[in-house]
């Protein structure tokens, strides 16, 4: 069976090793596919253009897990948006051309999300049932593409599965430790939510909701299990490092970092669903992910 990486960026890649570990046949559609593990079976993909490769008649789940180029609007929709309809379209050629074959065996199709949909929630909590209330144009622009997923998949018997991930980090994901590191870092004046998740347990959330016995419901939220206040985190980083604690922002201050409003939204999101599939977190907090982050480092602890 084969499982069809639409999208092998960082964290696509590390999904597709993950998959391919399993045993599945992998294949990630890139750009430049030559970049790809040998574990992979790269094809040179634009997900932003109609004209994609054919999907293998032996897939079983797609996934797809795009980045914008830019932080602009027109960059968000035409990764999200026209990149996700060009991956539909490229779905109902496959099963026009050959009815008998990837309808029967495409079980479902994972739309890497963003808890962005949800905006500011001043604080509180939210789940799957939570309303949707998009801040900025990229929580609105995601959100539209999981609408079009439903819409699309709706009546084809294949399930339509949305992830939606906090904060990623992991390897090369140091914004940070880089930003305590440097000494730029400000805790906020007044407690920020933050929700976050390492690369590798994102990557094992990907796997795991495609390949479950169980049939997945509609959305998930892919966080871990602590929801910290950004000052507490960026306090733990420095405690780790052995450097001073972080200053903190005036509220009544216009411009300082950190007094301003949240670039995440604050908000607590819960895991619950996620783990109610049977899930397991390799680093269930920021404590246990970072920790291992600076041990590969080189850095000593305290």
């Amino acid at each position: 069976m084969t499982v069809l990486m639409a999208g092998c960026g960082d964290l696509g890649t590390e999904a597709g090793l993950r998959f391919a570990a399993a045993g599945h046949r992998v294949v990630g559609w890139r750009r430049s596919p030559d970049k790809l593990p040998a574990a992979i079976e790269g094809v040179a993909a634009d997900l932003t253009t109609a004209a994609l490769p054919p999907i293998p008649a032996d897939t079983t789940a797609v996934v797809v897990a795009v980045a914008a180029d830019s932080p602009t609007e027109d960059a968000y929709r035409a990764a999200y948006v026209d990149g996700l309809a060009n991956v539909l379209d490229a779905l109902e050629r496959a099963r026009g051309h050959d009815a008998g074959a990837s309808p029967s065996l495409l079980r479902r199709v994972l739309f890497v999300s963003s808890t962005a949909v949800y905006g500011d929630a001043d604080g509180g909590w939210v789940d799957e049932g939570t309303t949707p209330a998009p801040g900025g144009f990229s929580g609105r622009i995601i959100h539209e593409a999981e609408e079009l997923l439903h819409r699309r998949l709706l009546g084809t018997g294949i399930a339509p599965v949305v992830l939606r991930l906090g904060g990623i980090y992991g390897p090369g994901r140091t914004r940070l430790i880089d930003q305590v590191r440097g000494g730029t870092a400000v805790a906020p004046a007044e407690p920020r939510y933050t929700n976050r998740i390492h690369r590798d347990d994102a990557a094992g959330a990907i796997v795991h909701l495609c390949t479950m016995a169980a049939e997945p419901g509609p959305v998930y939220l892919g966080v871990d299990d602590d929801p910290a206040e950004l000052g507490e985190v960026q306090r733990f980083l420095a405690a780790e490092l052995g450097l001073p604690q972080p200053a903190s922002a005036v509220a009544s201050e216009p411009g300082v970092p950190g007094g301003g409003p949240s670039r995440g939204g604050n908000k607590r999101c819960s895991n619950a669903l996620l783990r109610s599939t049977g899930f397991e977190f390799t680093f269930p907090t920021f404590r246990e992910g970072y920790r291992a982050i600076l041990a590969g480092e080189g850095v000593r602890h305290p």
